[in-house]
């Protein structure tokens, strides 16, 4: 199954950290976009966080990130894989 094609995919997009500067994020988006992520009151308090934001703006990674609150998704790329059948794909209800 295609990932572009699943319902729960598609508020999901890539984005790639470009700046880290505490309290802000900044992430360029697929389309060359800039985004400024939402962080949550725990995130920027928490200096874990802010030093592993370093290191993947450093590995240069590609994060998920909600396409409407901008935040920063920790299972966005995860999709279940489908039900089957007795090896039959069965489709959603």
């Amino acid at each position: 199954m295609l990932l572009d094609h699943d319902s729960k995919i598609m508020n999901v997009m890539a984005a790639q950290i470009t700046k880290v500067f505490y309290p802000f994020v900044v992430a360029k988006t697929e389309t060359g976009d800039y985004l400024h992520i939402n962080l949550s009151d725990e995130e920027r308090e928490d200096p874990l966080f802010w030093d592993e934001l370093r290191s993947i703006l450093n590995a240069k990674l590609w994060v998920p990130v909600g396409r409407k609150y901008h935040q920063l998704l920790d299972n966005g790329w995860l999709v279940s894989a489908p039900r089957t059948d007795e090896g039959e794909l069965v489709p959603e209800s």
